[in-house]
């Protein structure tokens, strides 16, 4: 019987492909280090934008197998990464892709039209108690999901942070539903960020080298509300920057939704991607010790 190692952490996404772009090189840094690592993804981005003409096919509108093909790149991507242990939240097919729209002033919002089974429309409590069994059978001591506004106002992510914190409280409830396992209070809770001067940096580069489509109507020097957060308001940065390569390797497997001369993948021979480091706010938890810039470069810093 394999040992349980003795630091836990958990993640909580909507989407395949969501983990990788925030958490990737987080992910690969603690397997590598021996820590348990568990991925929940809520569905399986069965509405998602298809960059692939040889596979548009598998569209909502057309076939509707998105989602299988999906999951299968998921664990390519985990293959990547090294981690063994991802699950879809009450199983695959429990909750579907919600979809989304633009808001005219450069957000997501819920779409129109939803599916039945969206998982905008789940029922609160009941996906929360999938939630709180994995929570009370890994026991993590960290835990890791979106901010309220989902980064960008998508309602799948959106979904997944009131889902991961109302899960959260109640796994910590020694009399709450004890069929569902032992009772456990996660010590941090994080949400993933973008360090406001480091999203700047990249747009301003990405505007130098006249790419004006990639985040479409953002200036350089504008205002990104939510979308980003003040270096001040963040907790920890985890340097990826050594599992770089480890993090692009996985997204690529995400072939049907990123592009491989997309914005993730440009500067990285010259060690000028941005998305080697990655940012979190602390939520739950006390900080531990932190560096120059006043931030932890571990999640589990101080336990």
């Amino acid at each position: 019987m394999s040992s349980v190692p003795e630091q836990r952490i958990l993640l909580v996404h909507a989407h395949p492909d969501d983990e990788t772009i925030q958490n990737g090189a987080t992910m690969a840094r603690y397997v590598a280090m021996g820590r348990g690592v568990t991925l929940v993804t809520c569905t399986a981005g069965e509405m998602g934008e298809i960059l692939v003409p040889e596979l548009e096919h598998l569209a909502a509108h057309k076939d509707d197998q998105l989602g299988e093909h999906r999951r299968d790149e998921l664990a390519d991507a985990m293959k990547e990464l090294g981690v063994t242990d991802h699950r879809f939240l009450g199983g695959f097919g429990a909750y579907r892709d919600s979809g989304m729209q633009w808001h005219a002033d450069g957000y997501a919002i819920p779409a129109d039209d939803t599916h039945t089974n969206a998982f905008w429309n789940a029922d609160l409590r009941e996906a929360a108690d999938h939630l709180v069994e994995v929570i009370r059978e890994v026991r993590p001591q960290v835990l890791v999901t979106y901010d309220e506004f989902g980064n960008y106002g998508h309602p799948d992510h959106i979904q997944a942070h009131r889902v991961a914190t109302y899960a959260a409280a109640l796994a910590a409830v020694p009399s709450y539903k004890r069929e569902l396992g032992e009772v456990w209070d996660i010590a941090k809770i994080y949400w993933c960020a973008m360090s406001e001067t480091r999203f700047r940096m990249m747009l301003r580069r990405l505007r130098e080298d006249g790419d004006t489509e990639t985040f479409e109507g953002m200036d350089p020097d504008g205002d990104f509300g939510p979308w980003v957060t003040a270096d001040a308001d963040i907790s920890a940065r985890v340097d990826g920057t050594a599992l770089l390569d480890t993090k692009l390797a996985a997204l690529a497997r995400h072939r049907s939704q990123v592009e491989e001369d997309g914005v993730f993948f440009r500067g990285a021979e010259n060690g000028q991607s941005m998305f080697g480091e990655e940012f979190y706010r602390l939520a739950k938890g006390q900080q531990g010790p932190v560096d120059d810039h006043g931030w932890e470069t571990d999640l589990f810093a101080g336990l």
